[in-house]
């Protein structure tokens, strides 16, 4: 299931990208779209939360690089496109925060982006949405950092460490909460 969506949200993406002005709001309906269709597919929604939202990021991600448009700048809108799309479905908005995230920073890897900057716009991605649809913002941006940096530590220290930096770094994001997120992350390992 998650080539699958991968590849529809890619081709999807890339179909939209090069036929229309209006990149952003294109971009958001086909990301929302497509995980609104999937989590609708499943059938429990519970279940397929994570993985979907993460999932979609992944193919939207890689569709923006596939067309030379710069991941990082797309990056907030497509995470939070996801996470209004699970929320829309009825899912939980939390687990939606940490996939999506985690979607971002995979990608981020693999076609050698800025995690740093990428975590950061991911995380804002989720505080927008979340804060619009009404959700608890201080847990999912909490749920976002941990995602981020769960997936970037897997990929190694140099990547753990260049997101967490971003991270503190921003003036973007509530500080309080970036700190607590990571003093927790960093107390499991």
């Amino acid at each position: 299931m998650i080539d699958k969506i991968v590849n529809e949200v890619k081709n999807g993406v890339v179909s939209v990208i090069e036929g229309t002005g209006d990149i952003v709001t294109s971009l958001r309906k086909t990301v929302k779209d497509t995980v609104i269709g999937t989590l609708k597919d499943a059938g429990e929604i519970s279940d397929s939360v994570v993985e979907t939202a993460s999932s979609a990021v992944n193919g939207a991600l890689k569709g923006v690089a596939s067309t030379g448009k710069t991941v990082v700048d797309s990056t907030s809108d497509v995470v939070g496109a996801s996470v209004q799309a699970v929320s829309e479905m009825g899912g939980n908005v939390i687990e939606a925060a940490r996939g999506a995230t985690s979607g971002a920073i995979s990608v981020a890897n693999e076609i050698g982006g800025d995690v740093g900057k990428i975590a950061v716009n991911a995380v804002s991605g989720v505080v927008k949405s979340v804060t619009e649809v009404g959700g608890d913002v201080a847990e999912a941006t909490k749920s976002a950092v941990i995602g981020a940096l769960d997936t970037a530590d897997e990929i190694g220290d140099k990547a753990g460490n260049a997101v967490r930096d971003a991270l503190l770094a921003t003036s973007e994001l509530p500080k309080d909460i970036v700190e607590a997120a990571i003093r927790k992350k960093d107390a499991e390992k």
